[in-house]
């Protein structure tokens, strides 16, 4: 099972990917294992030295005063979490979350160092997308 976060690919030019665990409780991994996660518009944030996904929307039904766009834990080495703190700094990146899967019984997430792309970058890309769609049709 693997969820994608398609919209990160489209707002950010992605440089480097890592890995990293997702501390989540049983309704939580109950809902990701079937499907149910939403990474559009979320982001990774460093505070106090340790990394938190923020904004990612997992709907658990059958819960009352449960919110689905907590921040959550993630699951890195001190020098993993130095090591994009410094790099986010100094060449001023995002780390935006690409997608999650499960890898046995273990739920992951893959971060991304990102750089936004500006919207006539944005343009261009699609423009690229659709030309290679029509030469495509004609050589079928």
């Amino acid at each position: 099972m693997k969820i994608v976060n398609k919209r990160a690919k489209f707002d950010y030019q992605i440089l480097e990917t890592t890995e990293a665990g997702i501390s989540l409780t049983g309704g939580e991994a109950r809902a990701v294992r079937t499907g149910h996660i939403n990474l559009t518009g979320s982001f990774v944030k460093i505070i106090n030295k340790e990394a938190y996904l923020v904004n990612a929307n997992i709907p658990v039904p059958n819960k009352r005063y449960y919110e689905p766009t907590a921040s959550r834990k993630l699951l890195l080495h001190k020098g993993q979490i130095l090591d994009l703190l410094t790099k986010t700094k100094q060449k001023k990146l995002t780390l935006v979350p690409v997608s999650v899967y499960t890898k046995r019984r273990l739920i992951k997430l893959e971060l991304a160092l990102a750089k936004s792309k500006r919207v006539f970058e944005k343009k261009e890309a699609q423009k690229k997308v659709d030309i290679q769609r029509d030469i495509d049709l004609e050589l079928k």
